[in-house]
This record gives C-alpha cells, structure tokens and sequence, in this order.
C-alpha cells in the first residue's frame, strides 16, 4: 500500500495550476519561440533535405534524432491539438519514478470512481492487489485510464497529479501543453503539440522503467485470485496487428485515439545507430493512418535525415541546465521563474506563447524542483501585440 508520506516536495509545498484562459495568440517572436524561430512557422520547415513524404494528412507532425534533440523537419509544430492518450507519456515522466516495480497496491471502489465514461480501460478491479509494474503495463499496453487513475490516486489524488504534470511541463518547456487530466481523456481545454509530445517522449526514453514499458508487446494482467489474462500493447507499429508489418527498429512510444481528437501517435526507432523520433497529430481518417504517415516520415528520417539542416531543436529541462528561450543557461537545481524578482527581463518565455500554452504560474522551488511560469506584464503585452496583429491561424480541436 502507498504512504502518504512518500509524496515529493513538489507535493509537499502545495503546488497548484493557475490557468489561463485556453486563447489562439498571434505568432510566438521570432527570437523567443521555443525550439527556434522556424517551428513558429506555417508551413512544412525542412531545409537540405529532399524526398519528404508527399501526401501526409496530420495536421501537425515532427521529426527529430533523439540524441542531438534536433527537429530535422516539421509541420506547424506547436499546433495546439488535442493529445489523447499520448499525454500519458507526460504522465508516465512526471509519476514513473515514485513508486518501485515490486510495490504492492489494492484498489480501492473510490479509486475508480472519477474514470470519464467511454475511456479506454485495461480491466483494473477493486479489491484485486496489483503490482506498480502491472498497473504500468496497463497503462502503456492498453492505454488503461483506470490503471491511469489508481497510480494517480497513489500519488496524492488526481487533482494533485494535474499539478504535478503542468509542473513538469513547464520544467520541460512544453508550453503547448495545457494538462486537465492524467489520463489524456477529451476535456474542454486539454491541448497539446508535436512539438511538446516529442520533448516528452525523448525525456521518457532517457528512463530504463519508461523505455521497457513503451516497448513490452504482451504482458500477463491479474484478473482475480491465482487467473490472469494476457493484455497486448496497442501501437500497431511494434505489434504488427490490423495489416500493418512491425516497423524494423521500433521502440515504442505510445499512440492515442478518441473520437474528439483523432489518432495521435509519437514513434521512436533506431537504425545504424540512430534513433529518432517521430509525431504526428490528427491525420485524415483510418485507424492505420497514423502509424503510416509515421512510418513514412521515419523511413524519409533515416534515408535523408542525415543530409538535412535542423530546423529547430528539442530544448532541454530547465532543471537539468536547459537554456531559456532567449538562449540563457539556466542554473541546474535552482530555477528561477519568469517574472520573479531579480529575473533578467531576456529571461521570460515568449509573449505570445504564454497566453497560447495556457498554463503559466509562478513558482519558485530549489534543489531541482520544476519551475511553473505567469508573468501577467508579458500576458498583458501579448494581447497588445494580439490586438494589433492578423489572427496566427492557431487552431484549436474540432
């Protein structure tokens, strides 16, 4: 059973979400955008490189190596969409490493109660003690909420666990994301990017439980006393299943589907020693659709990704010495928030992607917390310069 006690700092000190308004905003500034200037462009961004896929669908899609975190080519790469159950992965980064594999836990009736209807589920009982390995297994297998939302009443409750991922987020700098539930569920405001589901991604991958669990094909699933049923995981390009042929290289990472947003689907693979990864929201129609127009965009990746000039860059944590959007280092360990006293005015996210992600709070912690980000003078200037300037075309879920 879980021990309150063994809740984070970040828990402890009471973090909450301040979110703003969920609003289509005017371009991010050329120089402050996260990921670089060109990926706040309409447009397909590729440079040096030809022979891209031709009839690719998604309305937003990605292609970066996941060492070096360059975007090799992109599509309206912060489009803010819904993610479905590919925020699990933000999921899986912000809670994963809380609770060991072997740990025990029997579900409780409460635990269960809050699951959206018509969400996706592994088949998690009350009264049935799990592993913390098996309910992970549920969630990347068979994208189970209600496995989603055990692990998060674990973690100190749903609400808490919200918190927590809006947190890691802006520690991430996926500004994009605006985080309503663990479970990637339709929610009115739940958004996301390419760009954002790719950082989650690659900072998932850099985790051994994270990689395992996004590339386990099968897994055996309590069902009640000494019975268990087998599970199979859900991404067609590492199992094969529904006509497709297993993707030479594959690693995972996790697909998503509901009838608000679509398919949605981020793919690593690895060949001749490089790995990279691939995003694609919102493609035309098709269940396959999606796990095609990845297949394909990889294939390009690995066949021309090498002669392509970078178009953008995959930025990393804040906690972990990543560089702000105007390019300052920040200290590793000791974030400073944007618009906290002695902030160097170069140092706050752009304008107009503070309004755009939506979920910016001030927040100050050490010692390698996340930092949450508001600044209501660049919030008040980005409707400004709004008021002044043609709509972006930013769109949001249909």
């Amino acid at each position: 059973m879980h021990d309150s006690s063994r809740l984070t700092r970040r828990a402890a000190l009471g973090l909450t979400v301040a979110a703003l308004p969920v609003t289509a905003a005017a371009p991010a500034s050329a120089a402050t955008v996260i990921g670089g200037a060109r990926l706040a462009h309409d447009g397909v961004q590729a440079l040096g490189a030809t022979g891209l896929p031709k009839k690719l669908t998604a309305r937003s899609w990605l292609v970066a190596d996941q060492e070096s975190g360059e975007v090799l080519a992109s599509y309206r790469a912060h489009r803010r969409l819904a993610p479905a159950s590919t925020l699990k992965m933000l999921f899986a980064d912000t809670v994963l490493g809380k609770f060991a594999r072997t740990e025990r836990h029997t579900v409780t009736d409460a635990e269960l109660a809050d699951i959206p209807a018509g969400s996706s589920l592994v088949g998690v009982k009350p009264g049935i003690t799990y592993t913390v390995e098996q309910l992970w297994q549920g969630v990347f297998l068979r994208s189970g909420n209600d496995a989603v939302h055990v692990l998060a009443h674990m973690n100190g409750g749903v609400a808490a666990t919200v918190a927590e991922m809006q947190a890691r987020a802006a520690d991430l700098q996926a500004l994009d994301t605006h985080v309503v539930s663990p479970d990637g569920f339709d929610h009115p405001g739940q958004l996301s990017s390419a760009y954002d589901l790719t950082l989650f991604a690659r900072h998932g991958l850099h985790d051994d439980d994270f990689s395992s669990y996004c590339a386990t094909k099968t897994a055996q699933f309590p069902a009640g006393g000494k019975k268990t049923f087998q599970i199979q995981n859900t991404d067609r390009l590492l199992t094969g299943a529904w006509g497709l042929g297993t993707y030479q290289g594959i690693l995972g990472v996790k697909n998503g589907y509901t009838s608000h947003a679509g398919n949605t689907f981020t793919g690593a693979a690895t060949r001749g020693g490089r790995t990279l990864l691939v995003t694609v929201m919102h493609p035309g129609s098709g269940g396959n659709e999606v796990y095609k127009e990845t297949a394909a965009l990889l294939d390009w990746g690995f066949a021309h990704g090498s002669s392509a000039k970078p178009v953008g860059v995959l930025v990393e944590p804040l906690s972990e010495g990543g560089a702000t959007p105007s390019g300052t280092p920040t200290r590793k360990g000791a974030v400073q928030a944007a618009g906290a006293p002695g902030a160097a005015a170069g140092q706050q996210p752009s304008t107009g992607r503070l309004l755009e992600g939506a979920a910016g709070t001030v927040a100050l912690l050490a010692a390698g917390a996340y930092a949450l980000r508001r600044r209501r003078a660049a919030v008040r200037a980005a409707a400004a310069e709004r008021d002044q300037k043609p709509d972006s075309g930013v769109s949001e879920p249909s």
